[in-house]
């Protein structure tokens, strides 16, 4: 029965605007436009951040605050980096601040908050992501038991053709909307996350590069004495 009202259904799709494909997609089309004005809300700010973020790194200024702690001027490292708004400058001037109490610590603690800028909105995009298509399945269903509903009525079928086809269409409808936000938010998702990483690499790049400079500059004092 329904198989024969498919084509009939994409039929009735055809042609229509997208008011009155929202409306034939049923009451569940409100949620899944909710969830879709946050997932581009979410993405569009995210991607607003990362190209500012670019924009402010200044590789060639962190290799000079290095060059300036191997040359044990570590008051110019953080006056230089201070001038910066690269976010691993930002890491290497507090921990470099707070080199007398500890370090490590102080790195630590400066690179997690760096690193959670970078990783606000993942959570509610990686939540569209999941949510959209269950909404769709959803309106599936719903709009299965709207078609399920008239051919159980009994009566001529050919009398309630504009219910069954509706029934179906509301599940096409559903279905599609669902599936293409997820897609749609699953790749800037996955870039997001690929940023995320080399952040922190980045972050982690540079601790290394510390340590050994601190290291060095230790071995050369024992040596010294």
């Amino acid at each position: 029965m329904i198989t024969l009202h498919l084509p009939l259904a994409f039929e009735l799709l055809m042609g229509k605007t997208p008011m009155e494909l929202f409306k034939a997609g049923g009451a569940v089309m409100w949620p899944v436009l909710l969830v879709s004005f946050l997932g581009l809300t979410v993405v569009v700010e995210r991607l607003i951040f990362i190209v500012r973020e670019n924009a402010h790194r200044d590789h060639e200024l962190v290799e000079k605050m290095l060059e300036k702690v191997e040359n044990r001027d570590v008051e110019g490292s953080v006056t230089l980096g201070k001038q910066s708004k690269d976010f691993v400058a930002r890491v290497l001037v507090y921990a470099l601040s707070n080199k007398d109490i500890s370090l490590s610590n102080a790195f630590i603690r400066a690179s997690n908050q760096e690193l959670a800028r970078f990783q606000q909105g993942l959570a509610t995009l990686d939540t569209v992501i999941t949510a959209a298509p269950l909404l769709g399945l959803l309106g599936t269903v719903t709009g299965m038991m709207r078609t399920f509903g008239s051919l159980g009525a009994g009566g001529d079928i050919a009398s309630k053709a504009g219910s069954i086809t509706g029934g179906v269409a509301e599940a096409l409808i559903a279905t599609a909307c669902g599936l293409f936000i997820a897609v749609s938010a699953l790749f800037p998702f996955n870039y997001l996350n690929a940023r995320l990483e080399e952040a922190r690499h980045e972050v982690e790049d540079v601790s290394n590069a510390l340590e050994l400079i601190i290291s060095k500059s230790e071995a050369g004092n024992s040596v010294r004495k």
